[in-house]
């Protein structure tokens, strides 16, 4: 875990490094499924994954709850999703 938290640190260091210089997040680069992408296009990827894994645990965490709810389930949609 502490091997994931330092280049977690280091990754967030870099690119508040690259903000500060004016980055160009349009310019290019090659993906060998996808063809040409942009910089922004891989940035924007990485938040929505860690979005991702946010929803992981919520769904997790919530599904402690799921008897403790009662009849209130059918109405609440992080109960409901396959």
């Amino acid at each position: 875990m502490a091997d994931f938290k330092n280049v977690r640190l280091n990754n967030v260091n870099t690119l508040k490094t690259w903000i500060a210089d004016g980055f160009d997040y349009e310019r290019a680069g090659f993906h060998p499924a996808f063809g040409r992408v942009k910089t922004r296009e891989l940035l924007s990827t990485w938040v929505v994954h860690d979005f991702t894994h946010i929803a992981q645990i919520a769904r997790v965490m919530a599904e402690r709850y799921r008897d403790d709810v009662g009849p209130w389930q059918a109405y609440l949609g992080i109960l409901n999703r396959k």
